[in-house]
């Protein structure tokens, strides 16, 4: 028991339980952001079913999607989509690992920057997608030219922001680092590429847009499977259906491999928070 300052005896006090604790409530998705695009789907119904747009030029997005059922079902689909991933795959980690290792070593060394950088400046003005017949005489019309035009768009976006984010470290880091003794080793995997990381997942995020916008183009050049062959091939016989089914899936995995590359990056760059 303790005691007042009047001499009366008062209960000695009691920690009162913590209240439990809440729990997060989920952040649900804003709904509103889905009224413009379920709206230009309506109205792009609308304009089919009233003749408006003849099936010629569009079809509506309910045969879109019954094509797409009838695709997938017949396999034809899921095989032009593992053609196109594969590409996809191959050419971004050729294109990755080149873009990757040119913008470290011009990042890093005075004369890497001497020698590499003017070179690739001058590649990357270059139209790549007008490349292709070069790329047809070099490699044939196999595999090969493909996946290198992926491979090229992904390269030079992904140099750019590692060059750049490595020489944009804050000096005053290094200095601290080196104030503290770390070594050359330790300062560019502790201090430079961990710095230099958030331009370099930006550069991801591009690498992996073009990568696929360069597939569009060269799956539709002397191609036999893909789904840029399914687009070509129903181009021939008036299939707009079939054109649509083929860029809605271009589109899905597009912001597939973005939103991936965004969680990878939320989780990379948690200690930014």
């Amino acid at each position: 028991m303790s005691v007042s300052t009047l001499g009366a005896p008062v209960r000695a006090e009691t920690n009162p339980e913590s209240p439990p604790t809440a729990k997060k409530r989920r952040r649900l998705p804003d709904l509103r952001r889905w009224i413009s695009p379920l709206a230009i789907v309506a109205l792009w119904q609308i304009a089919c079913g009233t003749g408006f747009l003849p099936p010629d030029k569009l079809s509506s997005p309910w045969t879109v999607l019954q094509s797409g059922i009838e695709l997938t079902r017949s396999g034809e689909l899921g095989d032009a989509f593992v053609v196109s991933t594969t590409r996809v795959g191959i050419g971004f980690v050729i294109g990755g690992a080149i873009g990757l290792v040119l913008g470290i070593v011009a990042g890093l060394s005075r004369w890497g920057n001497f020698l590499v950088d003017p070179p690739v400046q001058m590649l990357r003005t270059l139209p790549f997608l007008g490349l292709i017949p070069l790329f047809i005489l070099w490699f044939g019309i196999g595999e090969e030219p493909k996946i290198a035009l992926v491979a090229l768009g992904v390269a030079f976006p992904l140099y750019l922001n590692v060059h750049s984010g490595i020489h944009n470290v804050d000096s005053h880091l290094i200095e601290a680092a080196t104030a503290l003794g770390f070594t050359r080793t330790e300062r560019l995997f502790h201090v430079v590429l961990p710095a230099a990381l958030p331009n370099t997942l930006v550069g991801l995020r591009q690498s992996l847009g073009i990568a696929w916008l360069s597939l569009i183009v060269g799956e539709q050049v002397n191609a036999s499977s893909g789904l840029g062959y399914l687009i070509n091939n129903a181009r021939e016989f008036l299939r707009t259906d079939v054109i649509v089914v083929g860029l809605v899936v271009y589109a899905a995995l597009g912001l597939a491999t973005d939103a991936i590359v965004r969680l990878v990056e939320r989780r990379a760059l948690q200690w930014r928070s």
